[in-house]
């Protein structure tokens, strides 16, 4: 009776569908067949626009004034339809292709044509939109098509067979029930196999996408060496500059309210106006030692940040900027807080350099979520000319944005506007 009870109590297992038949209905499978389709018009349109520039950049080659803008066209293209896949991965696949680093040259448009096309990265994803990526999409467009297609037409062959004529392939006789069962067994084999060669394909392109249009393993090797360099270096730069507002802040601050006090205590029975007068003085210097260090300290790391989180730790920022600041912050929800630390001195530092350098009358902020990228844009309609080459600042906004594996872009040509790009990520 015991034994009764105790398989009374055992849970039953639920039957499930098997795989080969449940893989028809589930997302996965139409997913990759969507992927699959709407790859295939993507795929001509990448081929026939690039050949097109192609061809206008050979037949005016002999025009050697128009190269480098044919070149800046043709890998503008190259990095539109990178983008456009990567999107396409990331809607249908759920698959997030590192962004292609880029190597940004302020120096002007013709530096940096000539640093894209010194980029193998470029060359890797033309060859993938030119050659690879067609030719894999247009035979997966045809095997998913043609698997669904005809699956489903000879698995219902014995629906529509009175619209076939009296004698196929082979003189057999499509009426009879032994060949309308063969199509319907074949049709049926098609559509089991139609989700697998659907995801197949998936797995294929997305192998191919993360090695083509994707941040390999070598430039993430070196873009971590670099990184770690760029922090060591910020790091450095941040302790210098500490050590410097230190020193010719409230250090020389609090030397002034020693010598003000040791005044007051000589003079305070000779001449107790005088030492009133060090006292006030004295008092004066603490006053400003204590702004000064609240000040610093803030720049550390506000603690409003923390507290409150970046919307209101930008909006201090923008309120004490002495350059018109127009700031636009969209965060569903709280990014992690090293990232949030980041994006915060990104805008604080940009902000500071464009009040010492960019002779700017406006500057626009905008704080949003792509996915699960957090990216800053910052823009000013100062002088231009930012060249991270040049300027500690700059490199130290690199250093801090690579410290979480984060891209910065920055555009500045001469004559301004600069428009600083900062995308990192908050998954």
């Amino acid at each position: 009776m015991t034994t009764s009870a105790a398989s009374s109590r055992r849970p039953s297992r639920r039957w499930r569908v098997p795989l080969p038949i449940r893989a028809l209905w589930e997302r996965e499978t139409w997913l990759a067949t969507v992927h699959a389709i709407v790859g295939f018009p993507l795929a001509i349109v990448t081929v026939v626009t690039l050949s097109v520039l192609i061809s206008l950049l050979a037949s005016l080659a002999v025009l050697i004034v128009t190269i480098p803008v044919m070149l800046a066209i043709v890998w503008g293209a190259v990095r539109g339809f990178t983008r456009f896949q990567q999107g396409r991965f990331a809607a249908y696949l759920d698959v997030e292709l590192a962004p292609v680093p880029r190597k940004a040259v302020s120096s002007g448009w013709f530096q940096q044509v000539k640093a894209d096309s010194q980029q193998v990265s470029h060359w890797r994803q033309l060859l993938h939109h030119l050659l690879i990526g067609p030719i894999v999409q247009v035979a997966g467009f045809g095997a998913v098509i043609a698997f669904w297609s005809l699956g489903f037409v000879y698995s219902s062959i014995f629906f529509h067979n009175s619209l076939l004529r009296k004698h196929g392939p082979f003189g057999w006789d499509m009426h009879s029930v032994p060949v309308l069962l063969g199509y319907t067994a074949g049709g049926v084999s098609l559509l089991l196999l139609a989700p697998w060669v659907a995801r197949g394909f998936a797995h294929l392109q997305t192998v191919l996408a993360q090695g083509f249009l994707s941040r390999n393993q070598a430039e993430q090797i070196a873009r971590i060496t670099q990184s770690r360099k760029e922090v060591i270096e910020a790091a450095d730069a941040e302790r210098r500059r500490i050590e410097r507002n230190l020193h010719d802040g409230a250090q020389q601050r609090l030397v002034s309210l020693a010598m003000n006090l040791g005044m007051s205590r000589s003079a305070i029975k000779k001449d107790p106006s005088k030492a009133i007068a060090a006292i006030e003085q004295a008092h004066e210097d603490a006053k400003q030692a204590l702004a000064e260090m609240r000040d610093f300290v803030r720049g550390l790391h506000p603690a409003v940040l923390e507290d409150r989180g970046l919307d209101a730790a930008l909006s201090g920022i923008v309120a004490r900027s002495p350059v018109p600041v127009e700031l636009s912050v969209n965060l569903d929800k709280r990014p992690p807080s090293s990232v949030e630390a980041v994006a915060y001195f990104v805008a604080s530092e940009t902000l500071t350099n464009i009040a010492k350098h960019a002779q700017a009358t406006a500057v626009t902020i905008e704080v949003y979520r792509v996915r699960d990228l957090l990216r800053i844009s910052i823009t000013d309609d100062g002088k231009g000319g930012a060249d991270p080459q040049k300027g500690s600042g700059l490199k130290g906004l690199a250093g801090r944005v690579a410290s979480v594996d984060g891209t910065l872009d920055i555009d500045s040509p001469v004559g301004g506007p600069t428009h600083i790009t900062v995308e990192l990520p908050c998954a």
